[in-house]
């Protein structure tokens, strides 16, 4: 044979017998069926239960004072007297600030004195009319002059009163913006006024949970200023409009703030709870979620897993409300999900954290040893390329593959 085809006739010689050897090999393994010659899957399992489960609202509200104002000036003065610091805790009705009011004593004074005079003529004339010694109309002049002289008095002191700002209603005060000295004008702000005692905290509710909402249910708010305290409260009132551009109505909370943690303008997670009732209750690692499936491994009599679609309701702590798909009493998977197939063979055990022994291992059991390798020789792998037997060695006698023509 020329040697221009021995080549080619030489490597179709050894790609066929390469073939041969791989069917040889591999044509009378049969494909294991799902569950069939694979060892049984080591899993956590749990019963299905029914459990007191609470529906809750969550939504997030602003804390706002008790009572709240900010303290302003009425009148045009100079500041003659701060009776305060910022922070401080008043009682109602204290003196925060004096203002300078000479004049306005000074006009006192004079419309006093004037009263007085006023109060003797209408006396002596009444006395006089009794004598008829003078005309009963003289006497109804001296007593309108008298009425004019004294709430003339009373409209001074009212306006000396205005030189003193006081609290409204017992509180705490914010930072001072005045000092002695200082020129206020009306509407000039002196200092902010909060009563902290007791805080409300006003949240939305959509309106689908509008009939669940009643004045008393307990509240339970949480801060991130507190993140491991929780404020008790209760529903003190109901918005009685619901708004159409939201949907939802405005509900308001009313907070104990003793220790005056709780600071207007804070935001709050708020939770409202509604009566127990019984439902069937997972934990939440049990249900796997692949795109928009939901569903949870389900152990047979045979000890072998289905998939079972549920549907969920309120995840909580850990914990899933089941509302289909599921009874009581069934036994789910808990750990060990995600090696799971539909057939697959399971038996309860601990799973082993990762890194550790194989998934298959059952707890309180060592991991096979590995297979010892001769030296020089790479550990196999499960990858394709890896489980390709390499070419087999030609036998004596047979004919060697020549090498490629060189072209010139």
């Amino acid at each position: 044979m020329p040697s221009d085809f021995r080549a080619p006739v030489t490597r179709l010689l050894a790609v066929a017998a390469v073939c041969l050897l791989l069917s040889a090999c591999g044509g009378n393994a049969a494909p294991a069926g799902p569950g069939e010659g694979a060892p049984a899957a080591v899993v956590t399992t749990t019963r299905v239960a029914k459990a007191p489960w609470s529906d809750t609202i969550s939504a997030l509200g602003t804390a706002t004072a008790r009572e709240s104002v900010t303290i302003t000036a009425k009148v045009s003065e100079t500041v003659e007297r701060v009776h305060f610091d910022s922070g401080d805790e008043v009682a109602a009705g204290a003196v925060l600030i004096t203002l300078s009011g000479n004049q306005q004593r000074a006009a006192l004074q004079a419309a006093e004195a004037e009263a007085k005079e006023a109060e003797q003529q209408y006396r002596r004339g009444a006395e006089l009319v009794q004598q008829q010694l003078i005309a009963r109309s003289q006497v109804d002049s001296q007593r309108a002059t008298r009425d004019a002289t004294i709430a003339r008095v009373a409209q001074m002191r009212a306006d000396i009163g205005d030189r003193s700002i006081r609290a409204p209603f017992a509180g705490v005060l914010g930072i001072r913006q005045v000092s002695p000295g200082a020129l206020v004008t009306p509407g000039t702000v002196v200092a902010t006024l909060d009563d902290i005692s007791r805080v409300h905290v006003d949240f939305p509710v959509p309106e689908v949970h509008l009939s669940l909402l009643e004045q008393g249910q307990s509240l339970v708010g949480t801060s991130v200023a507190y993140p491991d305290t929780s404020f008790r409260g209760e529903v003190s009132s109901i918005d009685t409009r619901v708004d159409p551009g939201t949907r939802a109505v405005l509900v308001r909370g009313d907070f104990p703030n003793p220790e005056r943690r709780l600071r207007p303008g804070m935001l709050l997670q708020v939770q409202l709870a509604q009566s127990a009732r019984e439902a069937l209750v997972l934990p939440e690692i049990a249900v796997v979620q692949v795109g928009r499936d939901t569903f949870v491994w389900r152990v047979k009599d045979d000890d072998t897993v289905e998939r079972a679609p549920v549907t969920l309701g309120e995840r909580r702590a850990g914990s899933v409300e089941v509302l289909d798909g599921l009874v009581e009493g069934e036994r789910v998977v808990v750990q060990g999900t995600g090696k799971l197939r539909p057939g697959a063979t399971v038996k309860e055990g601990q799973v082993p954290a990762a890194g550790g022994g194989g998934p298959d291992t059952p707890s309180g059991e060592d991991p096979p040893p590995a297979r010892s390798q001769p030296a020089g020789q790479a550990a196999s792998t499960a990858s394709p390329e890896a489980a390709t037997p390499p070419p087999a060695e030609p036998t004596p006698g047979q004919a060697q593959p020549a090498p490629a023509a060189r072209q010139d």
